[in-house]
């Protein structure tokens, strides 16, 4: 018989993307950044980092194009737990992430090796619109359940499948407003979602 099926996001549900930002500016600029809001939402209100210019742009963005900076992200608190809870409550685990495809064995790669108990990837790109970028693969799988830290990505998703909200941190987050109205649920983190979703279940 098969698992029933709960999709999870990534960058900020099960791995750290301000870290990999953190070591993408050291990179491309030579310093690891201090640390500037611990509670900041996005990377570059967290750390004490300057205003790029175009050509330092290039630069920045060019780490991101490096499959090891997406294959070595360290996870987020609690999150391997909360998988190994869920999984071992009987459902199948899989990431649906906003990274482009090229990268998407890296992050399959860094899931494993964190411990994570998820064998499948998808990864859809990023996109802003009425329509989350994942609802297409959400529509596929058919997940009774879908987690992740930003609320543009549950606009559009069908109405079976429970969309859970985790706010992370609150400096700067988007997750606030009337968009809160495409979450079903809404936690902390993912450690919250598990407790919240065994104990409902």
């Amino acid at each position: 018989m098969s698992r029933p099926v709960l999709a999870i996001d990534a960058d900020g549900v099960l791995v750290d993307l301000h870290v990999g930002y953190a070591r993408a500016w050291q990179a491309a600029f030579g310093v690891y950044p201090d640390e500037r809001d611990p509670l900041a939402y996005w990377p570059m209100d967290r750390w004490a980092v300057e205003q790029v210019d175009a050509e330092q742009r290039l630069l920045l963005r060019a780490q991101f194009q490096n499959p090891e900076l997406w294959a070595t992200l360290p996870a987020m608190p609690g999150a391997v737990q909360a998988c190994r809870r869920l999984h071992d409550a009987g459902y199948e685990l899989v990431c649906v992430t906003a990274l482009d495809k090229p990268f998407q064995r890296a992050r399959q790669a860094n899931l494993k090796a964190l411990g994570f108990p998820i064998r499948k990837v998808m990864a859809t790109g990023h996109a802003e619109g009425d329509r989350s970028p994942k609802a297409d693969a959400i529509e596929a799988l058919r997940p009774v359940a879908f987690v992740d830290d930003y609320i543009p990505y549950l606009r559009g998703l069908p109405a079976w499948v429970h969309t859970a909200l985790v706010l992370r941190a609150p400096h700067g987050s988007p997750n606030v407003g009337d968009e809160l109205r495409h979450a079903r649920s809404v936690h902390q983190d993912l450690a919250a979602f598990a407790d919240h979703w065994l104990g409902a279940g």
